[in-house]
């Protein structure tokens, strides 16, 4: 008899991306909390947008867990910590399972997989096949002999096809078919990956939930989704992230842009920032008509500015406190989003918006993918999240460029070291760029960075920039 978990838990995986792994998963997710379960998601990969949609789900905030970003321990460490009073969690895999950095599995949904020992459930679609599915899972179950796959799902399949074709594959590959999705064409989240669709702003989202959930009772084995979950293997506890570290956590107050423009954040890191001694207070660069008063650090997280420069743009009085303040030597990080914030200009299709100019550098569209991915930062000198020599680990995902992008780090892809190019303005209380980082992959930046608020209060801002 397997060991029960003490963290129920099952993984939603596909053979590739546009297998419907989203909106299967949403299914799932609000079937089983309109069964009066606590689900957590959780989703793999440096993902900001589906996360939200799973959080809008569930009531909950979602996790994500990163291989290539987060170090093993810290990985399963945040994925017990998360999961803790939830009686199912669901994890939603990124690209096909076993698609990870270039030609490897690491980074990919399966290594997460086998981490986090989570059985695995294979979404495929199964519009215009048949028997060829059954040389897919085939082919996916045995592919490494520690797959975990433990079923299917066939999406966009109709039930009566689903009841045909479940005894042959099942005898074909000794994979358990768990039910079909059948195309939902009112159900779709697909626009969500060009920021053109938000959780936050997506019309009939509860509704589309809701549909999709009731779909999934009919046509789903929900009952043995949670058996399988429920077998899931134990998992070793893990360390707190700052255990071990020579540091003792000051009290300090971090302003966090968050509206519709500014809502890329990692839930864990900013929990980290808080356990470095941060009191997060939020505020809309949008409708605010200046920072909070009092505070000792900025965080401006990306987001789709491009779709909000105008309004952005318009608000002067926020535009000019950001650049006062940071000028002034408020320690501060921008990502992406909030990078393009803190240059002298954006330039969208539409027209050319000015920004807060703090940095002088024209950011601009570009109507494609820009350096999209991993990739590894080594630092050319001390700033305020990290030391001189340091490599942390990033990911960029972004259609905008700019003039100037700094020059306190070379970046590099993972699988590619020759192809380098310099990015982050950095200096002792700022660090703005494009490329996202995760404070868990290194603890040591959200300290370095708590230890630079705790000093600006100290000095009561005489900080100069």
């Amino acid at each position: 008899m397997p060991e029960r978990a003490d963290r129920p838990r099952i993984m939603l995986a596909a053979t590739g991306s546009g297998c419907g792994k989203t909106t299967v998963t949403c299914a799932v997710l609000r079937a089983l909390v309109r069964r009066g379960l606590t689900v957590q998601a959780f989703k793999c990969g440096a993902d900001y947008i589906d996360p939200m949609f799973h959080s809008r789900v569930t009531g909950r905030g979602c996790g994500s867990l990163d291989s290539f970003l987060l170090p093993e321990g810290v990985l399963r460490g945040l994925f017990r910590k998360n999961s803790e009073g939830a009686d199912c969690s669901v994890i939603e895999g990124v690209m096909g399972f076993y698609d990870g950095l270039g030609a490897a599995v690491s980074g990919s949904s399966y290594e997460i997989a086998v981490m986090t020992r989570t059985p695995v459930i294979l979404i495929l679609n199964a519009r215009g096949a048949s028997m060829s599915l059954a040389a897919a899972v085939k082919g996916f179950k045995s592919f490494r002999e520690n797959s975990g796959i433990a079923g299917v799902i066939l999406n966009e399949c109709g039930e009566n096809l689903c009841s045909r074709l479940k005894p042959v594959l099942e005898e074909e590959t000794g994979a358990e078919v768990l039910g079909c999705m059948p195309r939902m064409e009112d159900c779709s989240l697909e626009s969500r990956r060009l920021g053109l669709v938000m959780p936050s702003t997506a019309r009939d989202l509860e509704v589309i939930a809701d549909c999709l959930a009731a779909q999934a009772e009919r046509s789903l084995d929900l009952n043995r989704i949670l058996e399988l979950a429920s077998h899931a293997p134990r998992m070793k506890d893990e360390p707190s992230q700052l255990a071990g570290l020579d540091f003792k956590p000051k009290p300090f107050l971090l302003a966090v842009a968050k509206d519709e423009a500014f809502c890329f954040y990692y839930r864990d890191a900013l929990n980290l920032l808080e356990e470095a001694g941060a009191e997060l207070i939020f505020f809309s660069p949008l409708n605010d008509d200046t920072l909070p008063a009092g505070i000792h650090g900025l965080y401006l997280g990306g987001g789709y500015q491009e779709l909000h420069a105008a309004r952005l743009s318009s608000n002067i009085s926020m535009l000019g406190d950001i650049r006062s303040r940071v000028s002034g030597g408020l320690p501060t990080i921008a990502e992406c989003g909030g990078f393009i914030t803190l240059c002298g200009s954006i330039r969208t299709e539409e027209d050319t918006f000015r920004m807060s100019g703090v940095i002088e550098s024209k950011a601009y569209t570009t109507g494609h993918l820009v350096r999209f991915g991993y990739a590894e930062m080594t630092a050319r000198r001390s700033s305020v999240l990290t030391d001189n020599g340091r490599t942390i680990r990033a990911h960029e995902f972004h259609y905008s460029d700019s003039t100037n992008n700094g020059d306190g780090f070379v970046i590099s892809k993972p699988k590619s070291p020759g192809e380098a190019w310099e990015g982050i303005h950095s200096s002792e209380t700022l660090h703005a760029g494009f490329p996202y980082v995760h404070f868990c992959g290194d603890p040591m930046m959200a300290v370095k960075f708590a230890q630079a608020c705790s000093r600006f209060e100290s000095a009561r801002g005489t900080h100069v920039f």
